[in-house]
């Protein structure tokens, strides 16, 4: 009798022991919960909209310039390299040209017909004086020199086109840079030859990068919302946390016919040419005011394309489906599925989820 009594008493505690381990497992996260969770009231408040759009650094083609050989012949060396800033008029390349010789030939051949004509001319004067010759003949004399004259100054002018002087006997001369601005790149090499106007490929590009283009393309539903001189905040994925503030200075006039968007321009300064062409960021064109429910993104849970918040309702807390609009910096609007003055949680709502599998 007495063991009998012993053995109830001790399974009676065990069970007691078990009962209690299984209390505090099911305890814990609903305590640590309540520790991290945290709520906010939310209002509809008038947020100053936009609209953002994908962007990128662009060089304003006025300001670049493709440098080319101005004459066929050998590329001697290049002066500058990809990332230098050049002044107007300082050399990029040495080249040599075959050219110069035929032009300068050309301008000795045509200065050789002029002096000739000028001896045929003075005859013709004496001719004519002495009445050998009549004014018809001298008039083709002096319409044949005048001819050689012309001619022998289209030779010099040839020659000076080229870059050179017609009474030197150099061949080599310097390609230089038309405007101030930096080298983007080079397009040849030491060595190679030059075909003047049949080369595809220049010397070198070469920009003026004190002012950029930011260029990104918008869409015929939202056409309506962008204007020329409306407010524009640029950022670069190269400078994240920094916005660089401008206007929109043009909306394209043609769809492209791929993506069927309009392009968008934003002209910014750019001291120490911080912006570099084809840096990725976005435009946010300002559309105005309008009321909106904001929350906070760490609010809301995603279950693949499905997007919900969790709502305080008494002593509990319900899963809320809604319909999320354009982020806000930290905050995201919520369209549909929150009204004015709920409680929605903005913190530790990741341990209201009904654990997988339970």
């Amino acid at each position: 009798m007495k063991k009998s009594v012993m053995t109830l008493v001790m399974t009676g505690a065990a069970l007691g022991m078990l009962s209690g381990c299984k209390s505090d497992e099911k305890e814990l996260p609903e305590a640590k919960a309540k520790i991290n969770i945290k709520t906010e009231v939310v209002h509809q408040q008038t947020v100053n909209d936009g609209l953002e759009i994908p962007a990128h650094v662009d060089v304003d083609p006025s300001k670049m310039v493709h440098v080319y050989a101005p004459l066929s012949g050998r590329l001697l060396n290049l002066a500058v390299q990809p990332g230098q800033e050049v002044r107007k008029g300082q050399t990029v390349a040495m080249l040599q040209s075959g050219d110069v010789a035929g032009a300068r030939s050309d301008f000795e051949k045509a200065k050789i017909e002029a002096l000739r004509a000028d001896r045929v001319l003075e005859r013709g004067k004496l001719l004519l004086a002495h009445e050998v010759m009549s004014q018809a003949e001298f008039d083709e004399l002096k319409a044949a020199d005048d001819a050689a004259h012309s001619e022998q100054e289209r030779a010099r002018q040839r020659v000076h086109e080229l870059g050179f002087s017609e009474n030197g006997t150099s061949d080599t001369t310097a390609v230089t840079s038309p405007i101030t601005g930096s080298v983007l790149d080079i397009g040849t090499a030491a060595g190679e030859m030059q075909r003047s106007l049949e080369t595809s490929n220049g010397i070198a590009t070469v920009a003026n990068l004190d002012e950029v283009w930011v260029v990104g393309d918008v869409f015929e539903r939202d056409l309506a919302a962008v204007k020329s001189r409306s407010t524009a905040d640029v950022t670069l994925q190269a400078y994240p946390g920094e916005t660089f503030h401008g206007t929109v200075a043009n909306v394209g006039d043609v769809f492209d016919p791929q993506t069927h968007a309009l392009k968008v321009r934003v002209v910014l300064k750019n001291p120490g040419h911080r912006l570099k062409p084809q840096m990725y960021g976005s435009i946010r064109i300002g559309t105005g005011q309008r009321p909106m429910i904001l929350v906070p993104l760490a609010s809301v849970i995603h279950d693949g394309s499905i997007a919900s918040v969790y709502v305080k309702n008494g002593d509990k807390f319900d899963a809320r489906v809604v319909k999320l609009g354009a982020a806000h910096g930290d905050k995201v609007e919520v369209t549909g599925g929150l009204s004015d003055g709920d409680v929605v949680v903005t913190q530790g709502a990741a341990f209201l989820r009904t654990p997988v599998g339970d």
